[in-house]
């Protein structure tokens, strides 16, 4: 994968909420029609809900696999341009800690074991200790290495083991004659000293763990060998008394004084708002994010929040806010490619906008094929076809036009399919709903309204059996009887429609309900069973029915 690769963007395709065929097929087509014509962008076709049986069965005939699944578009963690901050152990040196955090321009830094987070050092508390510290046992407490010393001090050793830890003991610094020494230095110390034979065997006599002599000054082979006898690292540092007395507790690890406990960490998957909100509260500079297993990822800061990238989002096959995806306000919509009215969405910035009035959003897509001049491979022909035998019904739906049953029929022979006899495979596949829950069932297209303040919903059932749709209608109603107050709507309309008999039954929950219907299509006061013929279009036959009455209604 090159650099180019790497650094492409995802803009995510996506259709409605509870997709139909359309939504779905349509995603695909146009998410690959973008990837042959813009290389800036990688274009991934999405979804926003659960595949019904239909398209699952238009999937498999043609080998496609269901777009991702978004299940909103709210910005999170993974889309903050992140600080790259590496991480370090615990048992590095303040020095060294000080140093990265200068060269780096850090202000925190991660401590890490094994790719998790176990503490954060920040300049502060390096500050805090380096100028607080008045403690000469502080040393051998936060159990210090002699790697660390030797580093700190840029010093030699020439008697023990560098892998070892100064773990009891004060330090003291040796200036006065060795008979006053003696009362100071207790076993285990650590002492500083010069390059005076006298007070280097009176240290070494006295059992301090550790004698550090400065100036570089040269060790006698007797003293050497009186150390090593005596278990005594000696350290030989080219700086003077009074530096390696500044620098000694530079020497600690930084385990001793990180913050351990309490920490407030991001997760990737967490909101951008909620990262907003929790950061307000906080007094800290920069923030450790976290993967699913814990792992440490990097560090975000106020500021780069102010760099977020939303995610990028062309809407296929709806263009109403009720129908999009969640947290469509958190995402920048590049373009809509539709065939419904003009809804109730509002975008920040200009968009790409086609909509035209043809029985399926697949149909614009082909056009906009032709006119690229891209070639049609089988499988998203096939796509495309079963698009539009479904949307239109198999061209029995008054919303189809000439140009829908064109490019049907062009589709149908890039793909090697026949049309009737795919579409009632299709069909009854789609109406295969006998083991289906309520649920499921309501959801498989079910689409929401507002007119004139008035909210309402919509679902559809296509069913080539008539039995098939008296079974559905006693789960149906019960659930949407109970589910009214989830789905905040004042009316809620669910379309039985027989394919066959091109007719549909109309089920109505809610106030005003049965009235809506009865002015809508002029019928009798008194009619309480709405099987209304010829009525198969939610889109071209209903919706327009009841926004010209809802219209003229006060809410």
């Amino acid at each position: 994968m090159d650099n180019l690769e790497l650094l492409k963007r995802p803009v995510y395709i996506v259709g409605h909420k509870n997709p139909d065929t359309d939504s779905i097929c349509s995603a695909i087509a146009y998410a690959y029609l973008k990837n042959k014509c813009d290389s800036t962008c990688e274009y991934v076709p999405a979804r926003a809900g659960q595949v019904n049986q239909e398209t699952q069965y238009v999937l498999n005939a043609f080998h496609a696999e269901p777009p991702v699944y978004l299940h909103d578009v709210m910005t999170d963690a993974r889309d903050i341009d992140m600080n790259d901050v590496e991480g370090v152990t615990e048992d590095v040196s303040l020095k060294k800690a000080w140093h990265l955090m200068r060269d780096r321009g850090d202000v925190t830094v991660p401590v890490i074991e094994r790719q998790k987070l176990t503490g954060i050092i920040t300049i502060g508390d390096i500050a805090n200790a380096y100028m607080d510290v008045y403690d000469n046992g502080i040393l051998s407490r936060a159990r210090t290495s002699y790697k660390n010393i030797l580093e700190t001090l840029d010093a030699n050793m020439l008697v023990g083991d560098e892998g070892g830890y100064f773990e009891s003991g004060e330090v003291v610094i040796a200036t006065a004659n060795p008979d006053v020494l003696e009362e100071y230095i207790h076993a285990g110390d650590m002492v500083i000293l010069g390059n005076r034979y006298e007070t280097q065997l009176c240290a070494i006599e006295m059992g301090a763990a550790c004698v550090i002599i400065t100036m570089g000054a040269k060790v006698s082979k007797t003293i050497q060998i009186f150390a090593k006898e005596h278990n005594c690292i000696l350290i030989n540092t080219p700086y003077d008394t009074a530096t390696v007395a500044r620098l000694i507790n530079q020497s600690m690890p930084i385990g001793y004084f990180m913050k351990r406990e309490k920490l407030t960490t991001f997760k990737v998957t967490d909101k951008t708002e909620d990262i907003r909100a929790i950061m307000k509260k906080k007094r800290y500079h920069d923030f450790p994010v976290l993967d699913e297993e814990e792992n440490y990822v990097g560090m975000i800061s106020r500021r780069t929040l102010l760099n977020l990238r939303k995610k990028q989002l062309i809407l296929v096959d709806h263009n109403e806010l009720s129908q999009t995806v969640d947290g469509i306000e958190y995402a920048d919509i590049l373009e809509i490619i539709d065939h419904h009215r003009i809804g109730t969405l509002e975008t920040v910035s200009p968009v790409f906008f086609r909509n035209q009035p043809l029985g399926c959003t697949a149909t614009i897509i082909y056009q906009m094929y032709q006119e690229k001049g891209i070639e049609i491979p089988r499988n998203i022909a096939g796509l495309m076809m079963s698009a539009i035998i479904s949307d239109t019904l198999m061209f029995h739906s008054p919303t189809v036009t000439e140009m829908d049953k064109a490019a049907a029929e062009k589709l149908s022979e890039l793909c090697g399919i026949e049309l009737e006899e795919f579409a009632i495979d299709m069909f009854g596949a789609g109406s295969n709903l006998g083991d289906k829950d309520a649920d499921e069932i309501f959801k498989q297209d079910y689409k929401n309204f507002s007119v004139n303040g008035f909210e309402f919903g919509v679902g559809q059932i296509n069913s080539m059996n008539s039995i098939e749709l008296e079974e559905i209608k006693e789960k149906i109603v019960p659930y949407i009887k109970e589910k009214m107050p989830e789905l905040q709507v004042d009316m809620c309309f669910f379309m039985l429609t027989n394919i066959v008999y091109e007719k549909t039954e109309l089920l109505c929950i809610g106030d005003k309900a049965r009235t809506l219907v009865r002015e809508a299509f002029k019928l009798p006061k008194t009619q309480k069973k709405f099987e209304l013929k010829n009525l198969v279009s939610r889109k071209k036959q209903l919706i327009p029915a009841f926004v010209s009455v809802l219209q003229q209604w006060e809410k």
